[in-house]
C-alpha cells in the first residue's frame, strides 16, 4: 500500500530533494525500511545502527506522534502520510 512520507528542507537533500516520497509498507516501520531502501543516506540522519529512531527525531502519522502509538509497529492504513520532522534546538 502507497505511503506518503513528508520530507523536511533539512533531510530533502537525503532523499534527492524529493520532499514527498510514496513508498509501500504496513507499519511505520517498514514504510521507513522502503523510504531507507531507496535512500541510503537518510536512515543514517534519522535511525540508529539497529534501525531505532534517533531520539531527536520526531514521527508523526497523519498528524499523531508514534511515540503515543505503537511506534515502529503503528500500522499505516492505506493512503496515510507520514511527516519525518527532527527537533530544532536554538537558542
Amino acid at each position: 500500500m502507497a505511503v506518503t512520507v513528508k520530507i523536511p528542507p533539512q533531510l530533502a537533500a537525503a532523499t534527492g530533494g524529493d520532499r514527498a516520497p510514496s513508498v509501500d509498507g504496513q507499519t511505520v516501520g517498514e514504510v521507513l525500511g522502503a523510504l531507507y531502501a531507496e535512500h541510503t543516506e537518510l536512515k543514517d540522519r534519522v535511525a540508529d545502527e539497529d534501525g531505532t529512531l534517533r531520539r531527536f527525531v520526531n514521527v508523526f502519522l497523519d498528524g499523531e506522534d508514534i511515540r503515543f502509538l505503537d511506534g515502529l509497529e503503528t500500522q499505516v492504513p492505506e493512503g496515510a502520510e507520514l511527516q519525518i520532522l527532527p527537533a530544532v534546538a536554538g537558542g
